[in-house]
This record gives C-alpha cells, structure tokens and sequence, in this order.
C-alpha cells in the first residue's frame, strides 16, 4: 500500500502542473483587475500603466505565470509611484509556499484563505455530516422496505427536494424560520454573518447561525444520496452470497450490516470522496445567501474583481484536496473490501 501512495503522489505532481496552466490560462479572461480598482472613479491612464509594471501586468503571460509559480529573485516595486527609482524585491513563487498578495486588499493569499477555510470548513462538515447520516438511514431503511408506503413518499419528497434550487429553498427557510417565526411571536433564528457582534463568537450562538445554513445545504444532497444508497442497496440484496447467507440461517440484521451495507457503500464512498475536496471551497450560492465568512463568500467577492492570486490560491487548494482524498479514497476501498488490492 505504501508504494501504491508514493506512486500516486508522484504522478500528482505533473497532474498538478498542468491544472495549475489551464486554470492560469482562463484567469486571464476573468477581466482586468486594474479596471476594476477605485470604485465609482475609475484610475487614470498613467496610474493603470505605473500598476501593471508594479505587479508584473505588463509582462507576457508565460513570465507571469513562471514569476507565479517559481518567484521571482529580483522585483521591480515602485515605492513613490512616480515610476522611477524603482528598488529590488523578491517574489518567493508557490513552489516555495508563496501565493502572492491579493490585487484588491494587498494582503497574501494565504493568510487571507486562512482565515476563511476554518468559517467553511466548520459549516461543511456539520452539513456533510448531517448529509451521510440521514442519506445512509433513510436509504437503508428505503432499500430494506422497497415499495411501501415510507419508500413511495421518500422517493416523492426526495424528487421535490433534488429539484428546488438552492437560492429559492435558503430564501424559504429565511422567511419561514427567521421572518414568520419573529412575526408569530416564536424563537427565530439568525438569517445572516455567523454569530452576532453584541453577543460574542459563543459556541451557541455560532451554532444557532448554522442551523438554516446546514439545512439548506443538507436537504438537497440528502434527497439525492438516500435515493442513492437505495438503489445500491437493493442491488447488493439480489445477489447470491446475500441469499446464501440468509439460506445458512444469518439473522437479516447481520446480513444487512456485515454483507450488504460494506458492499453497497463502496460507490458512495466514491461520491463523498469526490464532495469532501470541494468542502473546502464552500457553498458559494449558500455562503452568499447567509452572508457566511467562508472560502464560498471570498471567491465570489474577489471574481468580480478579477483578482487572480486569490482566486487561484483557492483553486489549487481544491485540486491537491481532489488529489489527496483520492488517494484516501482508494485507500479506505482496500478496508472495506478484501478482494481489493492496491498492491
């Protein structure tokens, strides 16, 4: 297995070069991050042109991209900027743990996803929590009563649920937990920000903010999740080891826990696989919506301002999250299931 890992790491190094050009190659057409600097008062022709030669703008796109990735031993940063008397600066690259400074805030990238990724990662983990047991229970309890009266409304309130859109069912649950609730005279819960200044960053009014933002999030995955732990538990149940063991006198409920559910749970592992990596990005319509501090709210703040450090020091975060929790993923298949063999 150790071998197996070391090789997936080292072809996740060329994996990684190439996204990290196409995904360099599209920042390009995210607009110009020098238009959009000064709000309402656009900058002047000659402070547009001092800016792109400070932060290396003017130069073609493959030594923008090499100073990006392997820095840049000598720098030229104008100080007073009247573009001359220009001093030398160093630009350490990513390849030394250095993603630049935010065009718009000046601050690096880094510390600015740093301050963020805890804020979603704290609600996408409760939410993908929430999300795999209810997805697993009501799936399982589905699959074990195929047809019923339970198994024909799930499946009818999980299409309703698969369908809503995210916007329509967060702005949903706001007015009828925050605006009715308020209105009728019943404890109400918080509709924006995660937790309120007046109080605190207290543990319970942090986790009172997360209640509507989980929710939402957790209602439509687990529509689509349960249906699909469904079907594949019901395929595990028709094959003939399951019957075997039902023939030798196996109690259903060990059939069900030691045979069925570890065979049935290797494509949705796959899937949550697949959902952790983009966690870390967070639910950018959600985040939005609620007005949660997360990596979701940064990226969106800063592509309307074509700032492309940040963008994409979140972007490649999220693509060595894929690579990693792949391998984890394969990994977990060889514990669940015997007969895989990495090796």
């Amino acid at each position: 297995m150790t071998n197996y890992i070391l090789r997936r790491l080292a072809q996740a190094i060329p994996q990684l070069f190439i996204i990290s050009i196409i995904l360099f190659l599209l920042m390009q057409s995210f607009g110009d991050p020098i238009a959009t600097l000064g709000g309402r008062v656009p900058p002047r022709a000659e402070d547009k042109e001092r800016l792109r030669r400070q932060w290396g703008l003017d130069q073609p796109i493959y030594m923008q991209y090499l100073t990006w990735l392997v820095g840049n031993d000598w720098q030229k940063i104008d100080m007073d900027g009247d573009g001359v008397g220009e001093t030398p600066g160093k630009r350490q690259g990513v390849l030394r743990g250095d993603f630049g400074n935010s065009l718009v805030t000046r601050k690096p990238v880094l510390e600015m996803i740093g301050d963020r990724l805890p804020n979603t990662l704290l609600l996408m983990l409760t939410a993908e929590l929430v999300i795999i047991i209810m997805s697993i229970t009501i799936g399982l309890y589905s699959a074990l009563r195929p047809y019923s009266w339970f198994d024909n409304l799930v499946t009818s309130l999980s299409f309703v649920g698969y369908s809503m859109p995210v916007f329509w069912l967060a702005l949903m649950l706001m007015y009828i937990f925050a605006v009715n609730f308020r209105r009728w005279g019943l404890p109400y819960l918080p509709t924006v920000g995660m937790f309120d200044p007046s109080v605190g960053k207290e543990p319970l009014e942090i986790l009172k903010h997360m209640v509507l933002p989980v929710t939402t999030l957790a209602i439509i995955s687990t529509a689509g999740y349960s249906r699909f732990v469904r079907s594949s538990v019901i395929d595990v149940l028709g094959q003939d080891y399951i019957r075997t063991a039902r023939a030798k006198g196996m109690r259903s409920t060990l059939v069900v826990l030691r045979h069925a559910l570890p065979n049935a749970a290797l494509p949705f592992i796959t899937i949550i696989g697949l959902d952790i990596p983009i966690l870390m990005a967070g639910a950018v319509v959600t985040e939005r919506i609620f007005a949660w501090p997360g990596m979701g709210r940064l990226f969106i703040d800063h592509i309307e301002r074509a700032d492309f450090p940040v963008l994409m020091g979140i972007l490649m975060l999220i693509a060595f999250a894929v690579v990693i929790f792949q391998i984890i993923t394969d990994t977990v298949y060889s514990f669940i299931d015997p007969r895989i063999r990495l090796d």
